[in-house]
């Protein structure tokens, strides 16, 4: 009895270990590759709506039997939020959201550029005695800490010689944002698009501080754990979303269809978000955001929300990485 016990143990071993290897399936070349690829889709980046509209992920992946899952991004903070966890393998954000989460830990890499936005902006009520960033001082301003508009925020009032404190900062989501901006529940908001957008011809809402170049730029992330266990993966993503930029660039006017109808908003405001404010042409990440970044980041560390312990020099150069794109996009 006790000799068959210990043969059946071994069996329900050896089938342990088959199975650990079964689910650890291999590509043609013979590397591994995963079982499914988890990617996000935002409001903020219509190449992203664009490649879950038509499906292209899914038919590439499909040919070696791997399954995609799409997770909804409400925000950058939410984004690297996914990535971080491990509910995402790729998300999608600022920039500079996702140097403040490097610089605290995350290991993320940035890939891709899915487009050149001004996509924040500081906006007020059309009544408001709101003009400038000066008349900001002792008010009420939403924005969503962890994203682009909360970093823009703090970068015009540094400008303007005001910090964080003569302000108060409400942290709201940034859809939440524009529904307080309207309601007057605040004084102004740092805004994001398409919700920017919407207000502005909905409500006559006035953008009175503009500064593209303090926009960073959208960045297409990955876990780096990703990256190092599925490189050939991670090329493989960026040609699909090539695929769609290439599609915004040429159908501009159908892809202002997909990103109304996907965020539920009037083509006039997706035409705004997506034909004037948002530049396609530079997918490569490069020397363009690791200036931008570096900036950025100066100004979060004046703040303390980067500890200025933090090498940024070698942080920025950590999350910039251009090798997959350049493999891939022949420029």
């Amino acid at each position: 009895m006790k000799k068959i016990s210990v043969i059946f143990i071994a069996v329900l071993l050896l089938v342990g270990i088959v199975g650990c290897s079964n689910s650890s399936s291999k590509a043609s070349d013979g590397n591994e590759k995963p079982k499914k690829i988890i990617l996000d889709y935002a409001f903020y980046s219509p190449t992203s709506l664009v490649l879950k509209e038509f499906g292209w992920a899914e038919e590439v992946f499909e040919e070696e039997g791997i399954e995609v899952e799409f997770v909804l991004s409400q925000g950058s903070n939410k984004a690297l939020e996914f990535l971080n966890s491990g509910s995402a393998d790729f998300s999608s954000s600022a920039g500079a959201a996702a140097l403040m989460a490097k610089a605290n830990g995350a290991p993320i890499e940035s890939v891709y550029i899915y487009s050149k936005p001004e996509w924040t902006a500081l906006v007020a009520n059309k009544d408001s005695d709101i003009q400038s960033v000066s008349d900001l001082k002792g008010k009420k301003v939403a924005a969503t800490i962890g994203t682009d508009p909360y970093i823009f925020l703090l970068r015009a009032l540094n400008e303007e010689g005001l910090s964080p404190s003569d302000v108060e900062i409400v942290n709201l989501q940034h859809g939440d944002g524009a529904a307080a901006l309207s309601s007057n529940q605040i004084d102004a908001w740092s805004g994001l698009d398409p919700h920017m957008a919407r207000v502005e011809i909905e409500t006559g809402a006035k953008l009175f501080y503009r500064n593209a170049d303090s926009n960073t730029y959208g960045t297409l992330n990955v876990r780096s754990e990703f990256a190092e266990k599925y490189p050939q993966y991670v090329e493989k993503v960026i040609e699909v979303y090539e695929k769609a930029r290439n599609w915004v660039l040429e159908n501009p006017e159908e892809a202002a269809d997909i990103l109304a109808k996907s965020a539920n908003i009037d083509i006039e405001v997706a035409n705004k978000q997506l034909n004037e404010r948002n530049d396609f042409s530079n997918p490569v990440p490069g020397d363009a955001q690791i200036e931008a970044l570096t900036e950025a980041g100066k100004v979060l560390q004046a703040q303390d929300i980067i500890s200025k312990d933090v090498e940024l020099d070698t942080i920025v150069d950590e999350l910039i990485n251009p090798s997959f794109a350049k493999k891939v996009i022949k420029q």
